[in-house]
Order: structure tokens, then C-alpha cells, then sequence
């Protein structure tokens, strides 16, 4: 089946309570309201289950995980079939007993698991203490055919590296989707949090010019700090956004609302910035092979 010259895509931001089920069951009303209005590609946030656990090392926090496939995903299988529509969802997977990932799934729009992209850039911040939970991905940088054509999906901190996001975008995808937690310390936000959030949102921009595709962040809104986490938590800034393949910003929600943005992606669009900015066709892929070391003075 060719793939639709324009489709919709719809970016649930969201809050997350402590209440796995309660998470699950408002995402996927979400998802059948984005349908109702004309999508027929929804991505929820980043580890949308839960509050963002990773504030803390707490061996307790892997309860949360589950396998894949298994109940999140028959969930969501479920509701994309009953509405048509490919959904991309962030899970906390239990691949094997010690071994566990950051992993993102895409569900065609009959309800059939294409398949999974485990986030590959592993954090250790304060308060993102996610090398502690996850296993850095090896199952490469991936695109997958679905029912609106070919995407890709990264996750979160993957959007800072423009490899990854190039790669992607060579494995076919016409639209990158980042599920994303991220957000404030609230003691810093004052001096450092528009320079962040700015940061954040110039560097996804730029993936969309270098590489002409649409990419679609979608971030959770809210203050958590779940029990056991010392400090002041976090509080996720929202701003979810589409940019199209001329890094121009189709669509942004607020700061501090559960919205969900419908945008329209269009091929036709595409093919004419790839045309006018021809960078795929004049990269140097004879010349990038130190690209693979640590630093150039080794």
C-alpha cells in the first residue's frame, strides 16, 4: 500500500499519576478523542505509566516494569485497532531478569506490534538517574512502515545527538517522534530554565532541517516528586512541538496544560525542501569515518 501523501499525527501531553492502571486508561481516552478529531498517528510521552521514577535509585521502581509483548501493549493493540490508528507508546520493559530497557513500541493501525526502538543515550543526572534503571539499547536506529507511511522514534535524550537522528532519518522515516520526560529542577528555573527549554527545542529543529523530516516532541506537564526523592523534584515543562522538514514550528502546546496538538504532516512539503536543501545528496560519507572515535587526538 503507498503510503498517504499528508496524514495526521496527534502529540498527547500529558500528566502522570502514581497509578499505573490510571495512567494507562487516560492515555488510551486520549488517544480515541485524537482519532475522533483526525489523527491516525498518536504518540504518548515518555514512560507515560508512571510519574518519572527515575528521581530516585530505588531497586523497588522495577516492579514497573513489564514485558513486551504484555499488558501495555495488548491495551494499546486494542485501541489502535478499534479506532485505525498507529500509536507509538514509551514502556518501561522487563526484558529479562536484571535486564531492562527504555523502550518505545509502534502499533499499526490494525493492531499488529511492528516492533520496538530501545533508547540508546542513557542519562545520569541529578534527578535523571536513568543509567541505574536501563540497559542502552541495541537494537539500532530504526524506521518502521506503518499505516501513515514510514517513521521513526527516538526517545527523549536521544534528541540531543544528531547521529541519532540521522540515522533514523537514513533508515527512511519522514517523521522523527521523541517521547519525552523532561523538565526543571524548580531551584533553577528561574536562571537557567528558558535557556534550557530553548536549548531543547533549537536542537530538535535542527534535526528537522539537516535531515528534511518532520519531528514531534511530546513532553508530560506537572510537578512530581515521588516518595523517596530528596531535593525538590521536578517540574516538566510541556511544551510539546512539531517542527516541519524547513524547522519552522508547525504547532507548540503550553507550558503547563494536558493538550493534545493535532498536526498535519505533508510529503508533498518534504519532497520540496529536500529539493531546495539538498543535504543528503552532498554529504561527504567518504569522509566521516572518524566519525566512530571518542575524540580526533587519540
Amino acid at each position: 500500500m503507498a503510503a498517504p501523501s499528508s496524514f495526521k499525527i496527534a502529540l498527547v501531553q500529558m500528566s502522570c499519576s502514581a497509578d499505573p492502571a490510571d495512567n494507562l486508561t487516560r492515555a488510551r481516552a486520549r488517544i480515541v478523542e485524537a482519532a475522533s478529531r483526525g489523527a491516525t498517528l498518536v504518540c504518548l510521552p515518555e514512560l507515560f505509566r508512571s510519574q518519572y521514577f527515575c528521581q530516585a535509585e530505588d531497586h523497588a521502581n522495577f516492579d514497573l516494569a513489564e514485558p513486551i509483548p504484555g499488558p501495555s501493549t495488548a491495551a494499546l493493540a486494542e485501541t489502535a485497532r478499534d479506532n485505525r490508528v498507529v500509536i507509538i507508546a514509551s514502556l518501561f520493559e522487563r526484558r529479562a531478569a536484571g535486564v531492562y530497557h527504555n523502550t518505545a513500541v509502534i502499533i499499526d493501525a490494525d493492531g499488529k506490534l511492528l516492533g520496538s526502538y530501545r533508547k540508546m543515550h542513557i542519562p545520569d543526572d541529578p534527578l535523571f538517574y536513568e543509567k541505574f534503571y536501563f540497559t542502552p539499547g541495541d537494537l539500532g536506529f530504526r524506521a518502521f512502515d506503518t499505516a501513515c507511511g514510514r517513521i521513526g522514534t527516538l526517545v527523549c535524550w536521544d534528541q540531543w545527538y544528531p547521529e541519532a537522528a540521522r540515522l533514523t532519518a537514513l533508515a527512511g522515516a519522514d517523521v522523527l517522534f521523541y517521547p519525552t520526560a523532561i523538565g526543571w529542577h524548580p531551584s533553577e528555573k528561574a536562571e537557567f530554565g528558558a535557556g534550557q527549554a530553548t536549548a531543547w527545542q533549537i536542537a530538535q529543529r535542527a534535526h528537522a532541517i539537516a535531515n528534511g523530516v518532520y519531528v514531534a516532541a511530546v513532553n508530560r506537564v506537572g510537578y512530581e516528586k515521588p516518595p523517596g526523592v530528596a531535593g525538590d523534584g521536578l517540574e516538566f515543562w510541556g511544551g510539546s512541538f512539531v517542527a516541519d522538514p524547513f524547522g519552522q514550528i508547525v504547532a507548540e502546546a503550553s507550558r503547563d496544560k494536558e493538550e493534545t496538538l493535532i498536526v498535519t504532516c505533508d510529503r508533498k512539503h518534504q519532497e520540496t525542501v529536500r529539493r531546495n536543501w539538498p543535504f543528503l545528496r552532498d554529504r561527504r560519507i567518504d569522509a566521516y569515518g572518524a566519525i566512530t572515535r571518542r575524540l580526533l587526538d587519540e
